[in-house]
């Protein structure tokens, strides 16, 4: 999710997604290629300054809106809510709420945040859908379906250590299958199954220069959905970035992701098998600091292009970010 870093900034706000948010969950179920194509970490949710911590206690809100558009040829297919499903074509609309705790900045030896992720999401969906005819054979059909509904929660935490301009991050987060679930329907941002993410990250963030390096990877375990009794593999995610800070207010760079599944899909309702899939994307990101009443705040907006996409769609994806404290608690102000 948006990380504000300006070397100016009086601290650096903290969202934390899931993946996010780190990681966040999406669920527009097109794209990736477990189950419906959807991984449930957000590709991109990483980016500059991702593993530096706030260095102070207090509650944050990071509030995202996401864009994905994105398609595959007809002649290849998924599955998608229990359906095979040929020449997907998708758009999502989402918003990620993220609210994030820090309750202490020296917790074995580092900061702890803790938080949860609240998606909303409408997703827009048309494909062809194979459906069996009299007499066991199969027709294809044409089907669009469309939502606005609220996807699983996500309860996230992460511990972060400082050594002079190096930061170390080791973040996770659980995907709670409580969200509206539509079984049998093409568009969904549930994914009705557990899952969880392990992450590591590390940033070399400069206020002198104003430059930030940051990487992070991580891997997705997914349970089953009973539903449709699709097992989806897990998945390997891996982001990079690289940021200049250019005033006290903007600062822009560039910044990447590589995505691959890393073990193949099972159960039953696998039934093209273990559809392991992979996607590359390379984008751009600004950031603009500013005030919202007495609170410092960021704006962040990050922009990808996929390529080299296997067994899942491949699309532009966008998010911008507001990210500010709700409540801080100064050392100071602690100590008395």
């Amino acid at each position: 999710m948006a990380r504000a870093h300006s070397r100016h900034s009086p601290w650096r706000f903290f969202a934390l997604a899931c993946g996010l948010a780190a990681g966040t969950g999406i669920g527009s179920q097109t794209a990736s290629a477990s189950e419906g194509g959807a991984s449930i970490y957000l590709l991109g949710s990483g980016g500059p300054a991702t593993a530096v911590q706030p260095p102070i206690e207090g509650f944050f809100i990071d509030d995202t809106m996401y864009f994905y558009g994105g398609d595959i040829d007809a002649d290849k297919s998924l599955v998608v809510g229990g359906n095979v499903a040929l020449g997907l074509d998708t758009f999502i609309a989402a918003q990620f709420t993220t609210l994030v705790w820090v309750p202490s900045t020296n917790f074995l030896g580092g900061t702890l945040a803790i938080g949860g992720t609240l998606p909303i999401a409408a997703p827009f969906v048309n494909a062809s859908v194979a459906v069996e005819g009299p007499g066991g054979q199969s027709i294809v059909r044409s089907r669009s379906d469309n939502t606005l509904t609220i996807g699983d929660p996500l309860a996230n935490a992460s511990l972060g250590w400082k050594w002079d301009k190096f930061h170390l991050q080791a973040s996770g987060f659980v995907n709670i299958p409580v969200g509206h679930y539509r079984e049998g329907e093409l568009a969904n941002i549930s994914f009705h199954r557990w899952a969880g993410d392990a992450s590591l990250a590390a940033s070399w963030h400069d206020t002198d220069s104003g430059w930030d390096i940051s990487a992070k990877a991580g891997v997705t375990f997914n349970g089953l959905n009973k539903a449709t009794q699709y097992n989806s593999g897990n998945d390997l995610h891996i982001e990079a970035a690289a940021e200049k800070t250019f005033s006290k207010k903007f600062s822009a760079g560039v910044l990447g992701y590589y995505y691959n599944q890393i073990s193949g899909d099972t159960g039953e309702g696998a039934v093209l098998g273990p559809n392991k899939g992979r996607v590359a994307a390379i984008g751009a990101t600004a950031a603009y600091n500013l005030v919202l009443g007495r609170s410092p705040a960021s704006v962040r907006v990050r922009v990808f292009q996929e390529f080299d996409a296997r067994r899942r769609t491949e699309g532009t994806s966008g998010m911008i970010s507001l990210s500010l404290p709700l409540k801080v608690f100064p050392p100071a102000a602690a100590g008395n």
